[in-house]
């Protein structure tokens, strides 16, 4: 509890100073102001703030473990005390055909609507401009993405799991804490988020490990706001909370097949799942006893 107290204040703290920062650059730069009266830099310099408000997370909730807690960071990332590198890059693939499908079936339903995926995009952005987007993109949204799985997947999932002797409330409490830091659009963004919430803590507790989770939300995340850049749309302020009734469907078959596929793989390449035991020393032999 009091861990997740000290998280909380940090977060908090932490976002207000990054939000300082970025405040007295603008006004002493002379930057023009958006509707809140907060300095803006542009499309690419603000999505990058964006980023940078969720990525200040990650650093602040592997110090909470570290500092009030007194436990290995890495027991966030997985049953064997460390992120997993190869196993985060074999889910990739899966997770590129599944949001590959997700775009492809986005595509199809926005069609039948006579509507487009990106409403407002009409052409490409300049070469220069787009190159600049995908490197801020590249750097920032696994940053982004991972603090979001070590917050929900990571500590919310372990916080309310420990007392319990099944995963599904914790499941079930940081996949609406989740949707909820997303704030509220429609209500079938809501039941979206919540559904990629509860399917990725499924996923993270059959694997063991946070991998699963942080491979697709880094692809997701990159391929939608990289579609974004491409079209100058990265100014838009909707989000996956904002989204039409024709992402849901689309979207639970993207994540299903994934967790699915993934799961299956982990099997196959028997990921642990669960904290290896505990070496058991070899017997000793009891001292001889006094006369």
């Amino acid at each position: 509890m009091l861990g997740t107290v000290v998280l909380v204040v940090g977060a908090i703290a932490a976002i207000i100073g990054l939000m300082a920062v970025w405040w007295t650059v603008g006004h002493l730069t002379g930057r023009p102001l958006d509707a809140d009266d907060f300095p803006t830099f542009g499309p690419v310099a603000d999505t990058a703030l964006t980023l940078l408000v969720v990525a200040v997370l990650l650093p602040v909730v592997l110090l909470a473990a570290f500092a009030v807690q007194a436990r290995p960071v890495g027991t966030l990332s997985s049953v064997c005390g460390r992120l997993r590198w190869r196993w985060l890059a074999e889910c990739l693939l899966p997770a590129l055909l599944a949001v590959g499908l997700l775009l492809a079936g986005m595509a199809g339903f926005f069609a039948l609507a006579g509507e487009t995926v990106l409403p407002g995009a009409e052409s490409l952005v300049d070469a220069g401009t787009l190159a600049v987007s995908l490197v801020m993109l590249v750097v920032l949204v696994p940053v982004q993405a991972a603090a979001e799985e070590y917050l929900c997947r990571g500590w919310l999932l372990q916080a309310v799991g420990v007392f319990l002797r099944t995963p599904w409330p914790g499941i079930a409490v940081q996949a609406v804490v989740f949707a909820t830091l997303h704030g509220w659009g429609t209500p079938w963004g809501f039941i979206d988020l919540c559904f990629f919430g509860a399917a990725l803590g499924w996923l993270t507790v059959r694997t063991g490990g946070l991998e699963a989770a942080i491979a697709w939300h880094v692809v997701n995340n990159l391929a939608f706001m990289g579609l974004a850049a491409a079209f100058g749309q990265l100014a838009d302020q909707e989000t996956a909370a904002d989204a039409g009734w024709q992402l849901l469907p689309v979207d639970v078959l993207a994540i299903t097949a994934y967790v699915l596929v993934v799961d299956r793989l982990a099997r196959r390449r028997r990921i642990a799942r669960t904290v290896p035991a505990a070496p058991v020393g070899p017997p000793t032999t009891p001292a001889p006893a006094l006369p």
